[in-house]
């Protein structure tokens, strides 16, 4: 299972991607809201995140990253207090990261797709 597909599959699920084309199209950007939802789904998951890049005002934001905050991309506490900083500077921003999914999490979700289908087909 490719990264992308994983974060649509498990991450992404009933949020709203609100890149209109501003960005590539495989950066996909989430409201202020979305963006808290999916750091829950990510921490739950042991996701990491290397940079968060927020959008407002049709104008890019300065990034922060993981080494911003001498953090693990997988530490929950650096992108969630990075995530407290944009609001408290500018509320109403969109949001998109650069995600670090393990190969263990995407194997696995490979083996979860092989089961799907070899369920359908004995049906």
């Amino acid at each position: 299972m490719e990264k992308l597909e994983f974060l649509q599959k498990n991450i992404f699920t009933d949020l709203k991607n609100v890149n209109t084309g501003f960005d590539t199209e495989e950066n996909y950007y989430f409201s202020e809201l979305d963006f808290a939802m999916i750091l829950e789904r990510i921490e739950y998951f042991g996701i990491g995140i290397h940079t968060i890049k927020p959008y407002v005002n049709e104008e890019f934001a300065s990034v922060k990253t993981n080494e911003d905050y001498r953090k693990k991309a997988t530490d929950s506490k650096w992108y969630k207090r990075a995530f407290y900083d944009f609001k408290k500077a500018t509320p109403a921003m969109l949001y998109a990261a650069e995600y670090k999914v393990s190969s263990k999490l995407l194997n696995k979700g490979k083996e979860e797709d092989k089961e799907e289908s070899t369920t359908e087909e004995s049906n």
